[in-house]
């Protein structure tokens, strides 16, 4: 079930979900905060190898953690902190969505998967792809996406914050630390 602000607010009030943002209709608003991080074009033919981090952490430009504004060129990407952290509860999970004003213009929030877990205690980063003709210029502060919080049905067995995200400093995949080559080479 989606939470309606109502609920949401009522949360927040008790310390169930901590957010020190923003609500925007039925979900809390997600603005860009710092740092925000680019990723780099690689030559082409290049290979990313995803079980080597060294390889994965080649694709990202140093974190700017002092920015005004930023500009991801066509096909490009970025990610960002949301500006407030987010505390969840047990019983409570997120979904991200892009505002639909930017969508339009060609800017995604959130490639891949949208879920916020229960437990999740931190800033959030925002995966942002410009999918436009154009080059994109985003501003730190600036509303992009908002979150819907729903209540989770049954008992969680296992909630907590994720060990790579979540933190400041570099916002890149922690892919091949988290499943090592040996976990899954025979």
């Amino acid at each position: 079930m989606v939470l309606t602000a109502g609920e949401i607010t009522r949360l927040i009030e008790a310390d169930e979900v901590g957010w020190p943002g923003k609500l925007r209709g039925d979900g809390l608003l997600l603005c860009l905060g710092a740092p925000v991080q680019l990723l780099v074009a690689t030559a082409p033919g290049a290979i990313v190898d995803l079980a080597d981090q060294a390889s994965i952490n080649q694709l990202y430009q140093p974190p700017r953690k002092r920015w005004d504004s930023c500009e991801i060129p066509p096909g490009g990407m970025a990610l960002c902190q949301v500006d407030q952290p987010l505390r969840l509860g047990p019983g409570q999970a997120g979904a991200i969505g892009t505002l639909s004003h930017l969508a339009r213009v060609g800017l995604a929030t959130h490639v891949t998967s949208p879920w916020v877990l229960p437990g999740w205690n931190g800033h959030l980063t925002l995966e942002l792809h410009n999918v436009s003709p154009a080059t994109l210029r985003i501003r730190c502060g600036m509303p992009v996406a908002r979150l819907v919080l729903f209540n989770m049905d049954g008992s969680i067995t296992h909630a907590s914050a994720h060990p790579f995200y979540g933190g400041g400093g570099h916002l890149g995949s922690r892919y091949a630390d988290e499943f090592p080559t040996h976990d899954y080479q025979g």
